[in-house]
């Protein structure tokens, strides 16, 4: 999925401007550091991802009763 699907009507969402950003000038230890706060991101989306699909299981069956 492209980010402009995403965002279509947000130029400046701090999504498009990291996908933007000129790796070039990084060092190797910086670029360890990014993958790094990349991957923690990554694991708090998930968390809240399943918390979300958790929440609205939860709620269905509440309302199904």
């Amino acid at each position: 999925m492209d980010l402009d699907e995403l965002f279509p009507d947000k130029p400046d969402d701090p999504l498009k401007l990291l996908t933007r950003h000129d790796l070039d000038p990084l060092s190797v230890d910086e670029l360890h550091a990014r993958i790094a706060i990349l991957e923690a991101e990554i694991a708090r989306v998930r968390a809240k991802l399943e918390s979300a699909v958790n929440f609205r299981s939860t709620a269905d069956e509440l309302f199904r009763k």
